[in-house]
């Protein structure tokens, strides 16, 4: 399968399939660019023999950083430029990213800050990346204060996902992954949420042609939406629903404790509660809501030990809100999303305190 992110001059490729991995015509394009390649110590293990085997020459560096959302500050962005620097670099040179998110969005950093700007190519192994963070551009690291707040919109040239990557993921990863592709059916596609709810099993067994298409309906809808709104000025924030709340559970429980997905999960559910308190969404999303991301294997509360003042203090920090006032995506009906700051904030309360364990 193949779609395309249209960015004018900026379009590029999103090539998604079991194997791709191997597929030499993926990385056809870099035939004689100087080759980077980042990844961590987990996924070098498993497929970084077999990206170098499917590149059209040699890479001249490979860095291998460690794995985890702790890991994803400036000190590795330092220790991919040092190497950039010592290896000698330049504007026509290309750095990879093969990995997770943590790795694509550090990958994507650097090269965007490197002599102002080169090009890279994501190779997501994680579901969560595959559907997410490979496609649209945003990169970034993590701050104590609050996550992805320091980083650049920097599009790929190329994204390739190899489903068979998936096969060595661990289950909890597959769970935080579905979070996200769950995320697209609620704000833009009920009939993709309704196929969701009957083909969840099959997902979680790894059948591939489910991922496939499930893989390719959720880069579809990011795509379409990064098209219409590159830097997030507009519709693009649709893209984070249940975000405000998780990145708040994330921050404030530490990075890594919660994975991305999870905390995206119960971001969700309190965020779906607070539509329907507002009166916008029957009472039964809600419901089908909480069933699907418990079918994935999903959180569907906060931490016990946050308080509804701590989610606060850390949602006041988020790219969203505008003069101090909190923005949040909501639902207006299932599949259809609104960027928001006209809601009750004892609702939103209410909704928080509701759902922490």
């Amino acid at each position: 399968m193949q779609l395309n992110v249209d960015l004018d001059d900026r379009s590029y490729p999103v090539y998604i399939g079991a194997g791709m991995l191997a597929e030499r015509q993926c990385f056809a394009s870099l035939a004689g660019k100087t080759l980077c390649i980042v990844t961590n110590r987990t996924v070098a293990d498993y497929y970084l023999e077999t990206l170098q085997a499917a590149l059209p020459q040699a890479a001249d560096c490979v860095i291998v950083l460690p794995d985890g959302e702790q890991y994803k500050t400036i000190d590795s962005i330092n220790a991919i430029w040092d190497k950039a620097l010592e290896k000698r670099l330049n504007r026509s040179s290309v750095m990879i990213a093969l990995g997770g998110g943590v790795i694509g969005d550090m990958t994507g950093f650097a090269a965007a800050c490197y002599q102002r700007g080169i090009d890279f190519v994501q190779v997501p192994t994680t579901l969560l990346a595959q559907v997410d963070s490979s496609v649209g551009g945003k990169t970034g690291i993590n701050h104590p204060l609050g996550k992805n707040m320091i980083g650049a919109f920097h599009q790929p040239i190329a994204v390739v996902i190899d489903t068979q990557t998936l096969a060595t993921l661990p289950a909890r990863e597959l769970s935080a992954g579905l979070a996200e592709v769950i995320k697209y059916g609620l704000i833009a596609d009920s009939d993709f949420f309704a196929w969701l709810e009957a083909n969840m099993a099959g997902l979680l067994q790894g059948d591939d042609s489910l991922m496939q298409y499930a893989i390719h309906r959720s880069c579809a809808i990011k795509a379409e939406v990064v098209a219409r709104d590159e830097k997030e000025g507009g519709i693009r924030a649709i893209l984070n629903l249940g975000h405000t709340f998780g990145h708040a559970i994330e921050t404030s429980a530490g990075y890594g404790h919660y994975l991305h997905g999870e905390a995206v999960a119960v971001g969700m559910v309190m965020a779906v509660d607070l539509s329907c308190r507002l009166g916008w969404l029957d009472a039964r999303v809600p419901d089908r809501t909480r069933a699907i991301l418990q079918k994935a294997g999903l959180p569907l509360t906060g931490p016990a030990s946050m308080t509804v003042e701590q989610f606060l203090q850390a949602m006041a920090v988020d790219k969203k809100n505008i003069h101090g006032r909190i923005r949040l995506v909501l639902l207006k009906a299932l599949g259809q999303a609104v960027v928001t700051e006209d809601f009750d904030q004892a609702l939103m309360r209410a909704a928080i305190k509701d759902n922490i364990a």
